[in-house]
């Protein structure tokens, strides 16, 4: 089901952590997502288009797709404007509220408000307005950014700048009286959404290019952005183009903003050169310690994390349920698949006593589905986990691997949506989700641990499942003949390893909260990687989620 593959490496990380980006949020009123090597592409393919010229998603298909047959050349940093160089003053230039764009409209559900040049991000982006179908290219001055004092003699009185370093959305979302911010784009293919109530966490982007391989990771960027409030009345659609050293593509967001907010993207992808591994729908998170692994960090709150788990929906029904790791080394897992009903990383720990974070209030933070827009055929869903010492870093990363590499010359398209909200498993639903994984040292309580041996607990809630009584678990016993072998329990536990070996596996139900317990220990080797899988069964079925989870005995 699952192959691991820890040898590989990732490119370090930028000095920016994500402590930082949390900070700067505060400063610029929108938590921001930033990455290694923001490497800035654009040829004359995607220049800014002049007002008035039309504008179609067929249109700027056709401009990447003639962008990818030329050799890539890097846009250039302007020189002839202010821009802060450094994190301390990047964060001291804010967008003035009264040159929020939209802002005058009557009615309008949007809201627009730029992030300025500078910083890690020097080369400009282009934005543009599309209105009755022709694009209109939004101007941005030094009269829209408010400078701290410090550094307002520095700059120019209305002077027009070449572009803007990206942008984010207000919206009515959780009141209809207030402008919320909804979505921002900075950095590379970056972008992050929120739903009803949400707080910013996780992220998407575009595209991964060769991400923990043994080749350098490359980030295309998006270099411009074509917005129209019209085409799809109630909604935002962002058109967007991506380019790169070995690809160029064109992007069409449409955003519904609610409980959760959904985004159907569909992208147009163009590769100029090979690619070892194209990543389709990437996430990116944080997952630093929960209870599994709380003994490793000093810290007073309970848990760390944006995301707990990653969720796969097979076209068999069968769900997966892979709770995140902050591993001692790079892990990769690959989750084959034929037909992908959704995929995604989840936060499903909700309450505020799970954290005790009262500041990043990580029972806030989003989940975020990828559901596919027709049929993807073969591939796998990649998980990437690198060990982190900080929730500075974000260190989780999954997206969709296609079957057939990407080659020079291919035209690719993918269709799906994105859903950002709550995204809580149904307890009525037909199985039982997994609530909550613990470990710790194996063998019997209030002994000596056996060695190289651990403890893996899981709490199965809801389904058919919670309906059953607690002897459904135990073996019935022949009621005409006490000597007599007892029967097969009605559900048991269905618990494989791969690299170690499963000892003693019970289940039974807990009078106290209804869920259903699964227990068992592990025996692996010294440094031994072991893949687990366990789930519920009954009744010619699986009753639960396939449990799956990975240990290194470090």
């Amino acid at each position: 089901m699952t192959m691991s593959d820890p040898e590989t490496s990732l490119t370090p990380e930028t000095s920016l952590t994500r402590r930082q980006a949390l900070t700067l949020a505060a400063a610029l009123g929108a938590t921001v997502s930033v990455r290694p090597h923001l490497a800035a592409a654009q040829d004359d393919a995607t220049a800014p288009q002049q007002a008035g010229e039309p504008f179609s998603f067929d249109a700027l298909t056709d401009r990447m797709r003639e962008a990818a047959g030329t050799a890539f050349e890097a846009r250039p940093v302007p020189e002839d404007y202010f821009r802060p160089e450094s994190y301390d003053d990047y964060r001291k230039v804010r967008f003035r509220e009264s040159r929020t764009r939209w802002a005058q409209d009557e009615d309008a559900r949007y809201r627009l408000q730029a992030f300025p040049l500078g910083w890690l991000f020097e080369r400009p982006v282009k934005l543009h307005e599309v209105v009755d179908g022709e694009a209109r290219e939004m101007t941005f001055t030094t009269e829209d950014f408010r400078y701290a004092d410090e550094l307002s003699d520095q700059v120019d009185a209305n002077h027009e700048l070449p572009g803007v370093a990206g942008f984010r959305l207000n919206t009515p979302l959780n009141r209809p009286d207030h402008y919320d911010e909804l979505v921002s784009f900075l950095g590379a293919s970056y972008f992050r959404a929120l739903g009803r109530h949400s707080v910013y966490g996780l992220s998407a982007r575009g595209v991964a290019i060769d991400t923990a391989t043994r080749r350098p990771e490359e980030f295309p960027d998006f270099t411009a952005f074509w917005l129209d409030r019209q085409v799809n009345p109630g909604a935002m659609t962002i058109y967007a183009a991506l380019d790169g050293p070995s690809i160029a593509g064109a992007y069409r967001i449409v955003i519904r903003p609610g409980a959760t907010t959904e985004m159907d993207v569909t992208a147009r992808l163009f590769p100029r050169t090979e690619i070892g591994q194209l990543g389709i729908a990437p996430l990116t998170s944080m997952f630093l310690y929960s209870a599994r692994n709380r003994s490793d960090f000093d810290d007073y709150r309970p848990a760390v994390h944006d995301s707990d788990g990653l969720l796969i929906e097979r076209s068999d029904g069968d769900i997966l349920w892979r709770p995140l790791n902050n591993p001692p080394r790079l892990t990769g897992s690959y989750f084959s698949e034929t037909s992908l009903r959704r995929f995604g990383l989840h936060q499903r720990s909700r309450s505020f006593e799970d954290f005790e974070d009262d500041g990043a209030r990580y029972d806030r933070r989003p989940s975020l589905d990828v559901t596919p827009q027709g049929d993807w055929g073969k591939g796998v869903v990649r998980l990437i986990e690198i060990p982190t010492e900080t929730e500075a870093n974000d260190n989780i990363v999954a997206f969709w691997i296609p079957e057939i590499p990407a080659a020079a010359g291919d035209e690719l398209e993918f269709a799906y949506r994105l859903s950002w909200g709550d995204l809580p498993p149904e307890r009525d639903q037909t199985l039982a989700f997994a609530e909550a994984t613990h470990a710790g040292a194996g063998g019997v309580a209030g002994v000596e641990s056996p060695e190289n041996t651990r403890k893996f607990v899981i709490d199965f809630v809801g389904g058919m499942l919670a309906d059953l009584p607690p002897e459904a678990a135990e073996p019935p016993r022949a009621e005409d003949d006490a000597a007599a072998p007892p029967g097969e329990p009605a559900i048991r536990p269905v618990v494989n390893a791969q690299g170690g070996e499963i000892r003693e596996a019970t289940l039974h139900r807990l009078e106290e909260t209804g869920a259903w317990r699964l227990a068992f220990d592990v025996e692996a080797p010294a440094d031994e990687l072991v893949e687990m899988s366990a789930h519920v069964a009954g009744f010619g079925k699986k009753l639960s989620e396939v449990w799956l989870c990975q240990w290194i005995n470090a």
